[in-house]
C-alpha cells in the first residue's frame, strides 16, 4: 500500500505508508522537513512574526512591575520589589477596581449579547439581495464607518446628540422637551454600544459574507427541489455553513470580554464622570499614568491578560468538545 505527499520542488511522489501503527493516511515528517518543505511561506511570514514578538512579546517582559514598587527614574532594576502587593486591589475589595469590573462585565455582556448578532444579520440580508450592483453600493456604505477614528465618530455623535447638537436645537425650534444624551450617565452605555454598532458593524460582515461565498449553490439548490422554503434553506443550509467563523469570531470575543474600547470611553469620560464609565482599561490608565501608580496598574493589566487567555483556551476546548474547529486544531 502507498501514499503521496504533496512535493513543493516537483510533482507528488509515492512514499511509503505508514507501518508504525499511526493513523492510516498520515505520514510524520520531521520539524527540519517540515521547515524545508514551507520555506517560502515560512518566508513570507518572516516580516509579520518578527513584528509580532517585537511589539507584543517582548513587551511582555515589562509586566515584571506588576511585582515592584516601581518608579520612572528608578527602572526595573532600580525599584523595590512589593511581592503581591499591588494585586491587594483585586482581591481586597477596592472599591473604584469594583466599579470598573461591574462596568466591564455589564459592558462585555451587552455588546456579546446586542453587538455581535447584528453583523451576521447583515451578512444574511446582503446575502439576500439579488442585485449586485446594489450589494456593493450597500456594502461599501456599511464598512465607510470603520475607516473613521474614534476621536471622529465621538465628535459626529456630541454634534447631533449634544446639548446644543442637531437633535436639540430641532426639539428647540419645535418647542419639544430637550434630551441630554452625551452627558447622561444612565444613557452611558446606550450610547457606546450605539457608536460600536454603527462604527464596526458593517466592516465585521466581511467575514460572515466570505463564509456564505463559500457555501456549495447546490445545496440551495438541492434544497429548493426537496421543496424547503428560504426560511427553511437558511435555517438548514446558510446558517450551518457560517457556523465555524461564528463559533470562531465568538471564542475571540470571549478572549477580548474584559476590553471594551478604551480611546471610546476615556474620550467621553469626562462628560459622565469615573463612576459610571470607568473600566478595566481606563481604571489601568488613570492609575498608571495619570495617578503614577504604576505596579497596580501592571497588576491589573496583567491579570485582565491572563483571565483573555484563559477564556479563549477554555472556549476552544469546549469547541473542540462540541465538534467544531475553534481557533487552532488540536
Amino acid at each position: 500500500m502507498t501514499m503521496t505527499i504533496p512535493d513543493t520542488d516537483g510533482p507528488a511522489r509515492a512514499e511509503p505508508a505508514d507501518r508504525g501503527g499511526g493513523r492510516p493516511g498520515r505520514h510524520r515528517i520531521g520539524l527540519l522537513a517540515k521547515v524545508r518543505r514551507d520555506r517560502m511561506l515560512l518566508l513570507f511570514a518572516a516580516p509579520g512574526m518578527i513584528l509580532l514578538v517585537a511589539f507584543h512579546y517582548v513587551p511582555l517582559l515589562g509586566n515584571v512591575i506588576a511585582f515592584q514598587d516601581y518608579l520612572p527614574f528608578l527602572g526595573i532594576r532600580g525599584s523595590e520589589w512589593a511581592g503581591l502587593r499591588n494585586f491587594a486591589v483585586m482581591f481586597g475589595g477596592d472599591g473604584a477596581f469594583l466599579t470598573a469590573l461591574k462596568n466591564t462585565l455589564l459592558l462585555s455582556l451587552i455588546q456579546t449579547v446586542f453587538v455581535f448578532p447584528i453583523p451576521i444579520m447583515l451578512a444574511l440580508a446582503l446575502n439576500s439581495l439579488l442585485s449586485e450592483r446594489v450589494k456593493k453600493l450597500v456594502q461599501s456604505i456599511l464598512y465607510l464607518p470603520h475607516f473613521l477614528s474614534w476621536v471622529i465618530v465621538v465628535s459626529l455623535f456630541q454634534q447631533i446628540l449634544g446639548g446644543s447638537g442637531m437633535l436639540n436645537q430641532f426639539l428647540r425650534t419645535h418647542g419639544g422637551h430637550l434630551l441630554n444624551v452625551v452627558g447622561n450617565p444612565d444613557a452611558f452605555f446606550a450610547l457606546l454600544t450605539s457608536q460600536v454598532v454603527w462604527k464596526d458593524s458593517g466592516w465585521a460582515t466581511i467575514l460572515f459574507l466570505a463564509a456564505l461565498s463559500r457555501i456549495d449553490v447546490e445545496q440551495y439548490e438541492a434544497a429548493a427541489v426537496d421543496g424547503a422554503s428560504r426560511w427553511r434553506q437558511m435555517v438548514h443550509v446558510t446558517l450551518p455553513g457560517m457556523r465555524g467563523i461564528i463559533v470562531l469570531l465568538l471564542i475571540l470575543k470571549l478572549g477580548d470580554s474584559l476590553t471594551v474600547g478604551f480611546e471610546q470611553i476615556i474620550l467621553q469620560q469626562p462628560a459622565v464622570g469615573q463612576q459610571a464609565s470607568e473600566v478595566l482599561d481606563t481604571y489601568v490608565y488613570n492609575n498608571g499614568i495619570v495617578n503614577g501608580d504604576w505596579g497596580t496598574a501592571a497588576a491589573v493589566g496583567l491579570v485582565k491578560g491572563v483571565i483573555g487567555a484563559a477564556l479563549v483556551f477554555g472556549a476552544n476546548k469546549v469547541a473542540h468538545l462540541l465538534g467544531e474547529a475553534g481557533v487552532y486544531q488540536r
